[in-house]
């Protein structure tokens, strides 16, 4: 699909280039108050830059090795919001820094009772003069333990409908009466948290928005975070891809048996087949992503292709995660492995149990993106909304059906 990108002349290139000559080692500060971290939003956080800009912007930061800071939550979620609700205040105070990358951010949203039926969170937050005091428990708060502040869903109306009784707020995460409690996941490491919040007071003007009506800008951070977590690699745009996978079995020996036209390839068919399934799913996505990214270039807004594109990409992630580890056959079950090409005697398993067992004996020395990456992977169909929740938006957004009961 040719997007239409101005050529090497066009005054919007010369412009980031000019700009990056003056900061040929520009800070996360520098970034921000260029424009160059969000350039879709308006100035003075953004460039105001049309969606052709914004794509000659990232091809040119990324041409010069230039990295926006790292934020997700911040940037992806929190900023946005902020930006649509936020007082001028508010704005000011918050989002210079956030873009920077000087200050952390995480999302306080879940709760024991309230994942996928996240209006039904107890958290309670009551006004008390020129504050407000949390009480209630937190669950899966990514970065919670090094994050400085974090957005939060309260209930302020216990009386009223579920939807129509919560706020959202700014949460100091320093705040006395904040506990986080670390939740070590099966990958060994310490990402998620629990937040437990004891007669925590906050002050009132960090209240975003009107009082009650939080339940609308949740719903804006969290169609941002589903666009977010749909990205390229397998791991929500980070990590392997299956175009990895493909080029592994390619210079492997004979994967799945001995004799492979040009000494690689996969000769079991049973393996070849799933090859061929979880790239034609990586090509789908490439497709959904460029659809999207045309649709914005025509001026249309792309709707519920956020949660299409995620649904699908989360289960292509576990597809390619699993594959790897089946392809590292034997040594899959050790922490550090992957499918090496070529690092196997090509022996293979046939077409019984992992398909292509004995590809590879494992990625090499410490790295441990395959392994990890098998085990985080089950993640994927849960985090940013579960593919339930996925489909159900699809189901009644583009097909029209009647929500469930």
């Amino acid at each position: 699909m040719d997007l239409g990108l101005p050529g090497d002349d066009d005054p919007r290139r010369t412009d980031v280039r000019e700009w990056l000559a003056v900061h040929p080692k520009s800070t996360g500060r520098q970034l921000a108050e260029a424009g160059y971290v969000v350039p879709h939003w308006p100035a003075p956080f953004g460039r105001d830059a049309d969606p052709l800009t914004q794509l000659v912007i990232d091809e040119e930061l990324r041409a010069a090795g230039v990295r926006r800071p790292i934020n997700p939550i911040g940037i992806g979620w929190a900023g946005p919001t902020l930006l649509y609700a936020g007082t001028p205040e508010q704005k000011e105070r918050w989002l210079w820094p956030l873009l920077a990358g000087e200050e952390f951010w995480c999302q306080l949203f879940s709760e024991p009772g309230a994942g996928s039926d996240l209006a039904a969170l107890t958290l309670r937050a009551e006004r008390d003069g020129d504050a407000y005091v949390l009480n209630g428990q937190k669950v899966w708060t990514s970065y919670a333990h090094i994050a400085k502040w974090g957005i939060l869903l309260a209930r302020t109306d216990a009386t009223a409908a579920k939807h129509a009784g919560i706020s959202y707020f700014v949460c100091p995460m320093g705040a006395p009466g904040i506990e986080v409690r670390a939740l070590v996941d099966m990958t060994g490491e310490h990402a998620f948290n629990e937040v437990f919040f004891t007669d925590v007071r906050i002050p009132a003007d960090h209240l975003v928005g009107a009082e009650n009506g939080g339940w609308e800008l949740a719903k804006v951070t969290l169609g941002n975070e589903r666009v977010s977590l749909s990205g390229e690699g397998a791991l929500w745009g980070m990590g392997p891809t299956a175009d990895d996978l493909v080029g592994l079995v390619r210079g492997a020996a004979g994967v799945g048996g001995a004799g492979a036209v040009g000494g690689g390839g996969a000769v079991d068919p049973v393996l070849r087949d799933r090859l061929v399934s979880v790239w034609m799913e990586s090509e789908i996505l490439r497709v959904l992503r460029l659809r999207t990214v045309s649709a914005v270039l025509a001026g249309r807004a792309p709707g519920a292709e956020a949660s299409v594109r995620k649904a699908i990409a989360d289960a292509h992630g576990q597809h390619v995660m699993d594959l790897g580890r089946d392809l590292a056959g034997a040594f899959g079950m050790l922490q550090g492995t992957g499918p090496a090409g070529g690092a196997g005697d090509g022996a293979g398993a046939g077409a019984g149990a992992g398909a292509g067992a004995g590809a590879g004996a494992g990625a090499g020395g410490d790295d441990d993106t395959w392994s990890r990456g098998f085990l985080f992977s089950p993640a994927l169909t849960v985090g940013g909304g579960t593919a339930e929740v996925q489909r159900n938006i699809v189901a009644e957004k583009v097909l029209g059906l009647p929500r469930d009961p």
